[in-house]
Order: structure tokens, then C-alpha cells, then sequence
């Protein structure tokens, strides 16, 4: 089987850490015998280059010969749909895009896709579409893993006095880096201790160290499907205080040590605080060995396979009746 995956995010040299979940999709794929080709369409970069996608796409598809094309985003799927002869496996990403007029492209490219694929049952209602499947993006367990906080910090030259607050991930309005700052400034007032490190543009493969050396991850954003960084701070044993946010509370729902808060710095300090008092590593590991990458892939690869299958069935119909 040999795929296509479009996509306007994936790592690339000036940003290694953009659109990981992407690329480990892929690599995961990849070890189940699917022979992917990944198109990536840098929008964020110029938005002029999702019309030059179309042109790259076309050519992609005049010399390569594939049996199905997997859309990431819905400006990715609107280029994929430029075509009629392959089918197309469409995954949405952000539900807080659907609040804006991309909720509305979502909404119309949604029927004239063969399959979906949403995040959460959250995400999966905001779409409307009951036909959606439900496939969180998953965490390499071989990858995250726990490790000694003082030996990461070591490498990373980080105080070993200090109770570190890690934020996670690209500064974009709807994860509220202005948030976890303000949360910040009231710890500060109330204990001496305490640091936020913020963690952006970094190497998918250097994040466990980053998770391991902190006491604490934040998550503080408006909007989110099934953020990754949850799955792989619990995959190291850290303790999470988040946003009641997509799948998070499923996620996190009763592992000691991680809390979920409101979005005011009021309510984010206090559970940080309870998160440093609880003083040691959780058992998040435990919880999310079901969400692993590689059954990501194997769900994905399954919807593949329906796919085709369809098609080959009405290509066979199609010629009796012919």
C-alpha cells in the first residue's frame, strides 16, 4: 500500500518540534509495511504556499502512483480533494479552529471525504459528523520513559534546588503561554522555590529530558483534541496539572498527583501547589499504556484497508453491471 500524507505540519529545520505527532504517525505506519510519501505544505511560513501546494501536488501525484492520499488539517484536505480518483482519509486537528471560519471549511470538506479522523468525542461533536472515528494521537513508550529528575536536569544544566514548572509547546494564542505566566506570577508570591521553564521549538527526541527534569508540567490552553504532551509527560511519570481541555480529564482522571484546573491563574497556582506537595513521581505510565503509537497506526492502517476494500468492491460492481 503506498500513501500519500499531506500535511501542513511537520518537523523541518527551523522548527524540529512542529507537527511531531505528524511524523510519529508516520514513523509508526512506516513499521507496519505502509510505504508513505509525506507532502509537507508549510503554510505558516507563507500562506502563498498552499497555492503552490496544489502545483506540488499535482506533480507529486503525475510521477508517483498511489493508492490513497491521508490529509492533515483541512487546508491539506482542501488540495487533497483537487483530485477525484483517489480516496482520502481525513484526520482534523485543533478543535478550536472549528469556532472559526475553518470550523466552517471543516464542515464542508467533512462529506466529500471517504474517512475521518477527529481526536476527541469533543472535537467529534464540534464537527458533526457521527461517521468520524476517534483516534488520539499516541506516545512512543520506547521514547518517553522515566528517568532520575536530577540526572536530566544535569544534562540540561538546571538547578537541582529549584521546583520547575514546565510549559510545553508552540506559543500560539490558544495555549495561553500568557496564562501559565500569570499563573507564574503567583506562585512567585507565594514560595521562593518555584521556576517556569517554557519548553518550545525542541526536538521531539529531547523532550523526555525536559519532562524529567521538571516537578510539574502545565497545561494551559483554551482549546485542545488530545494534546500529546499530556500522554507523554504521564509516559514519564510527571505530575500534570491542565485545563479541563479535549480528552485530558479522561486521560488524566485519577492518577494522584495530576489535577485539573480552572482557566484562571487563581486556580492553576493552587493545583500547581498541590502538585509540588505531592512530592513524587505518579504512575501516569500505567494509565496510558493503551495509548501507545503503535496502536494509533494500527487503527489508522485498519481504516486504510476499509477503504480500499470499498473501492475494489464497487470497481467490481461497476464492471459486472458494465
Amino acid at each position: 500500500m503506498r500513501v500519500l500524507m499531506l500535511t501542513n505540519m511537520y518537523p523541518h529545520e527551523a522548527d524540529p518540534s512542529f507537527g511531531t505527532f505528524v511524523y510519529e504517525q508516520v514513523r509508526a505506519l512506516r513499521a507496519l509495511g505502509v510505504d508513505i510519501d509525506v507532502l509537507f505544505i508549510n503554510g505558516r511560513a507563507s500562506r502563498w504556499n498552499y497555492l503552490l501546494g496544489y502545483l506540488r501536488f499535482w506533480r507529486q501525484l503525475y510521477y508517483v502512483r498511489y493508492d490513497l492520499i491521508h490529509a492533515h488539517y483541512v487546508f491539506s484536505g482542501l488540495i487533497a480533494r483537487a483530485q477525484v480518483g483517489l480516496p482520502i482519509v481525513q484526520s482534523f486537528h485543533a478543535p478550536g479552529q472549528m469556532h472559526t471560519y475553518q470550523g466552517w471549511l471543516c464542515k464542508r470538506l467533512a462529506p466529500w471525504v471517504d474517512e475521518i479522523i477527529v481526536t476527541s468525542a469533543q472535537h467529534k461533536a464540534l464537527l458533526g459528523h457521527e461517521r468520524a472515528h476517534i483516534i488520539p494521537c499516541g506516545v512512543d513508550l520506547e521514547l518517553f520513559k522515566p528517568r532520575p529528575r536530577d540526572e536530566a536536569r544535569a544534562e540540561l544544566g538546571w538547578d537541582v534546588g529549584r521546583k520547575i514548572v514546565a510549559w510545553v509547546g508552540d506559543p500560539r494564542r490558544e495555549k495561553r503561554l500568557d496564562l501559565a505566566y500569570a499563573t507564574y506570577e503567583l506562585l512567585r508570591r507565594r514560595r521562593e522555590d518555584v521556576e517556569l521553564k517554557v519548553v518550545s521549538k525542541v526536538p521531539h527526541e529531547a523532550i523526555p529530558t525536559y519532562l524529567n527534569a521538571a516537578d510539574v508540567l502545565l497545561l494551559t490552553s483554551d482549546h485542545e483534541g488530545s494534546p500529546v504532551v499530556i500522554k507523554e509527560a504521564m509516559a514519564c511519570n510527571l505530575p500534570i496539572v491542565s485545563t479541563a481541555v479535549g480528552d485530558v480529564p479522561e486521560v488524566i482522571g485519577g492518577v494522584e498527583g495530576c489535577f485539573l484546573a480552572e482557566h484562571t491563574p487563581e486556580d492553576l497556582a493552587d493545583k500547581v501547589e498541590r502538585a509540588l506537595a505531592f512530592g513524587r513521581r505518579t504512575r501516569g505510565r500505567e494509565a496510558i499504556a493503551h495509548l501507545q503509537t503503535q496502536e494509533e497506526a494500527r487503527k489508522i492502517l485498519a481504516l486504510y484497508e476499509g477503504v480500499l476494500a470499498r473501492r475494489r468492491a464497487k470497481a467490481g460492481r461497476e464492471r459486472v453491471l458494465g
